[in-house]
């Protein structure tokens, strides 16, 4: 019988490749990407929730004194934590028993089957799992990461993040610049740099600075063409890792667009990504689950599976440009 041989060569061959379907998403992402070179993919262990600890306010002691003045010692409570929900994905690698015990006898014919379909549901994880890390986490009943379009959204003064009311609390509010409202016009050649200048320093504080623009192909295009009068620069160790970027102000800005691109039209973010974490579960990080055979159907079906979040801890420092 060859089902027994094919769930042992199932088991190998996930095994085999779910570590490299996990370093394969982050290296064909260019904000996980980035994250990975600074340190800020952050596996987590376990948990009712992804807690993000953060500061909030300064340490309200500080004060100008003369001599025997009283000092205020009182305590300041500066830290709180944001609290992010697991969220789950799973994709199914499937077979029946005519597939396998007539239609694809053989090693090399069993191999080649499951090949097909096993790097098919890579593709549909490594491309949903892309397209999440931009939402604004409410598809599929809010069973949806909370991408970008939620932790540096359009209309930051509103909604919850983490469990964190922005309508109530400023500080966990990112900045926003539209060139129509902000501008004064449209994004385009002409003036993004100027745009981007003004976003830039909302998002500056002392030596925490943007370190990753990423931006749509319409707005790329825009600060490409304003670059045309000078010499482009581009960042060499970027290029290596399958992407081709501009710089500015020190930061690397990146195109994601193109087909089946998630990065939403007419946006550019500005991101420091040491505030902005992926969060994986360190057990279910394209994990493959034990092979389960149906009770009523001559069929057997194997789950990838994901679990985690992306997680935020300083908004002010954030910004997106819109149109």
């Amino acid at each position: 019988m060859a089902s027994p041989n094919l769930n042992e060569i199932v088991t190998t061959t996930l095994r085999n490749r779910s570590g490299k379907l996990a370093d394969n998403i982050t290296n064909n992402n260019a904000l996980l990407a980035r994250m990975k070179k600074k340190g800020s993919i952050k596996p987590v262990s376990g948990g009712r929730t992804i807690v993000q600890e953060l500061e909030y306010a300064q340490n309200g002691t500080y004060q100008r004194y003369a001599g025997y003045q009283v000092l205020n010692i009182q305590p300041s409570d500066v830290f709180t934590a944001a609290e992010f929900d697991w969220k789950q994905a799973a994709v199914a690698v499937t077979w029946n028993g005519l597939e396998i015990d007539v239609q694809n006898t053989g090693a090399e014919q069993i191999i080649d089957l499951l090949e097909s379909r096993i790097q098919n549901a890579e593709k549909t994880m490594a491309n949903n799992l892309s397209y999440d890390l931009y939402s604004n986490g409410t598809a599929d009943g809010g069973l949806q990461i909370g991408g970008l379009q939620l932790l540096v959204a359009d209309a930051p003064t509103s909604g919850v993040v983490g469990g964190i009311d922005r309508s109530q609390w400023p500080f966990w509010r990112n900045q926003v610049f539209s060139g129509v409202t902000n501008g004064g016009a449209a994004v385009s050649p002409s003036n993004i740099q100027a745009y981007m200048n003004q976003l830039w320093l909302a998002t500056k504080r002392q030596n925490d600075v943007t370190d990753l623009i990423i931006a749509d192909n319409a707005y790329f295009n825009d600060y490409w063409l304003s670059l045309q009068a000078i010499q482009r620069i581009t960042s060499e160790s970027s290029g290596e890792a399958g992407y081709q970027t501009l710089k500015y102000m020190g930061a690397d800005v990146v195109p994601d667009g193109g087909v089946g691109a998630a990065c939403p039209a007419n946006h550019m973010y500005f991101l420091n990504t040491d505030y902005i974490k992926y969060r994986p579960s360190s057990k279910r990080n394209m994990v493959p689950l034990e092979t389960v055979s149906s009770i009523n159907q001559d069929a057997s079906v194997r789950l990838i599976v994901w679990a985690g979040n992306m997680t935020l801890s300083n908004a002010q420092l954030q910004g997106v440009l819109i149109a």
